[in-house]
């Protein structure tokens, strides 16, 4: 079977949820024997990173503008076509707003596969033109894909009562089983001790609302405990300076955009593990401070409401005061090598269940 991946920004070490998806997922299925390329917008390659394949996945680089509204579209247009002349069997697209070339795959004779990730619409960072633009993405993935691919229960709702699609896939995001790194040498060089610092992963935009969180952290007694967030903005904006600011003022340590064992150091030595979002597809980082054992503390709406978490693990969105009192109950009785069923979660697994998706498709 031969598979082109559209829609992400591109594998490896290219931050984002869908990015991490990716990485994870297609050189699973390129390890079972199928023919994969993903398609990378240009503007996020690297010298570190700029490479013809990667564990069995080709790599092949198209032109992207780094301009946040036009982005997207713009490459997942030339990624089409591209597959087309490709002879693809499956042209596999991700997220709401590339999704918008779902009946142009179509067009052009090949089988189309979705996964949604989440309504992207309702995050804060678009305008009233770009939610539109996103919605009419979704419509189009929903009603032109052959096979639909949801990751969490909401979503396959929000498309079996929005478009009468019953037959979405539900196939969650996965993790891991992590090595844990017994190294502190760089933790230690950001000033961090072991078990001593809240952590929060993500990208610097408003609906993570690590704003929220910073506020909710200087109201406590932190009893010697800092403040981390790793990560970094996709595209430098108000918010994430603004964000930045913030943090400098209360002293909390900002990693930036950390992989390997930089990461691993930071997730192996957390205390608590933070996730304040006002909106979630299904939050990798979560199921990743999970495989770590970290105690968590989230909001609560509908994506980060997994079974194996217990009603304790939750605060209501956005209120500062709930999430503040939270944190302080936490750190004052550390719970460390907390255990999670994570089972629905292992990325073999749903290889096997996206290759049946494929399978689907092509009859």
């Amino acid at each position: 079977m031969k598979i082109v991946v559209i829609g992400t920004r591109g594998i490896p070490n290219i931050q984002g949820g869908v990015e991490t998806h990716c990485q994870q997922l297609y050189p699973r299925i390129a390890a079972l024997g199928h023919d994969v390329t993903i398609i990378r917008r240009s503007c996020y390659v690297t010298p570190d990173n700029r490479i013809d394949s990667y564990q069995g996945v080709r790599l092949i680089d198209l032109y992207a503008p780094r301009i946040k509204s036009i982005e997207a579209i713009m490459h997942t247009f030339l990624g089409v076509i591209k597959a087309r002349m490709m002879n693809a069997d499956i042209v596999h697209v991700h997220a709401d707003g590339p999704s918008l070339v779902a009946p142009l795959g179509r067009l052009l004779g090949m089988k189309v596969v979705m996964t949604n990730h989440g309504p992207e619409y309702n995050r804060n960072k678009w305008g009233k033109l770009a939610r539109c633009v996103l919605k009419a993405g979704e419509y189009c993935g929903t009603k032109f894909s052959n096979q639909v691919i949801v990751i969490a229960q909401f979503i396959k709702d929000i498309v079996a009562e929005k478009y009468n699609r019953t037959d979405a896939n539900l196939i969650f995001n996965g993790v891991n089983t992590p090595q844990k790194s017994s190294r502190t040498d760089y933790i230690e060089s950001l000033g961090l001790e072991p078990h001593k610092y809240v952590l929060a992963v993500g990208r610097f935009v408003e609906e993570k609302a690590f704003h929220d969180l910073i506020d909710a952290f200087s109201r406590i007694d932190a009893q010697g405990y800092k403040l981390v967030i790793a990560g970094d903005a996709d595209h430098e904006d108000e918010y994430s300076a603004r964000l930045k600011q913030q943090a400098r003022q209360h002293g909390v340590v900002l990693t930036g955009f950390i992989r390997g064992e930089e990461l691993n150091q930071i997730y192996s030595n957390a205390a608590l593990f933070c996730l304040p979002s006002y909106h979630e597809g299904l939050p990798i980082s979560l199921l990743e401070a999970m495989s770590y054992n970290l105690d968590v503390v989230v909001s609560d709406i509908r994506a980060n409401q997994l079974s194996c978490l217990d009603a304790d693990d939750f605060f209501p969105v956005a209120n500062v005061a709930q999430l503040s009192a939270k944190i302080q109950h936490r750190l004052s009785a550390p719970r460390l090598n907390r255990t999670y069923d994570l089972t629905p979660y292992n990325w073999d697994h749903i290889a096997h269940q996206v290759i049946a998706v494929y399978q689907k498709a092509l009859e």
